[in-house]
């Protein structure tokens, strides 16, 4: 079958994301220095948000909520108020981060547009998410926004019931191998990875991928040349 409809990632396939975040845990770490080293701080936190991502989800608002809970464990709920409070500050700092593109990303999506059924198929807090679409000014190019609560085999699957498409009609691209790569050839479509020079540790895998569905491009750009 013919392609039909192209899905893009949004954080770090479209704009900065994970940039800022690890900015803000430099800062949470400094902030809880006097109670343990920045490793430990560092586990701790992400100890913390793994065990929190099925309650909250993913997104900004389950990351102040995890930082909260992990400086009153790493504290012994001894923290002061004012910490907590800068902590919170923290988190809306996250949220008011500008919306940076990645390069190429206006020039592939304009050269798409048109020819092909273009969607957002990303993680994280439906509000952000949309927000950051709006304030990027890509929402022009997407007939379709899905802010997925997780990306499984069985999340994409319902998308493309959705789009009324088979899975041999969608591609995916996007940075993370674990989230936009394994589900998306593991329900028979194709996947393209588009590497961002940092990865949340949680969206790491240990091994490569070899499949005919497959394929690693260095910008987003080349992949005009793969599906012409």
């Amino acid at each position: 079958m013919s392609l039909k409809v192209i899905a893009f990632d949004a954080d770090d396939t479209l704009f900065i994301n994970e940039t800022y975040f690890a900015e803000t845990e430099e800062k949470f770490c400094a902030l809880m220095s006097d109670y343990l080293s920045h490793q430990g701080i560092s586990q701790e936190l992400f100890r913390i948000e793994i065990e929190n991502l099925p309650r909250y989800g993913y997104g900004i608002k389950g990351y102040i909520l995890s930082m909260i809970e992990a400086a009153m464990t790493i504290s012994n709920n001894t923290i002061p108020i004012e910490i907590i409070a800068k902590i919170v500050q923290y988190g809306k700092e996250l949220f008011d981060k500008p919306i940076v593109l990645l390069e190429g990303v206006e020039e592939t999506l304009e050269a798409l547009y048109g020819k092909y059924k273009l969607v957002v198929a990303t993680k994280g807090d439906l509000l952000d998410q949309r927000r950051k679409l709006h304030n990027s000014g890509l929402g022009k190019y997407f007939h379709h926004i899905e802010v997925m609560s997780d990306k499984q085999e069985i999340d994409y699957l319902d998308l493309l019931k959705r789009l009324e498409i088979q899975p041999q009609e969608f591609l995916m691209i996007g940075n993370s191998l674990k989230s936009d790569v394994l589900p998306v050839l593991g329900i028979g479509s194709r996947a393209v990875h588009v590497p961002f020079h940092t990865t949340w540790a949680h969206e790491k895998i240990d091994h490569k991928i070899v499949h005919h569905n497959f394929q690693s491009i260095s910008k987003i750009t080349e992949i005009l040349k793969l599906i012409r």
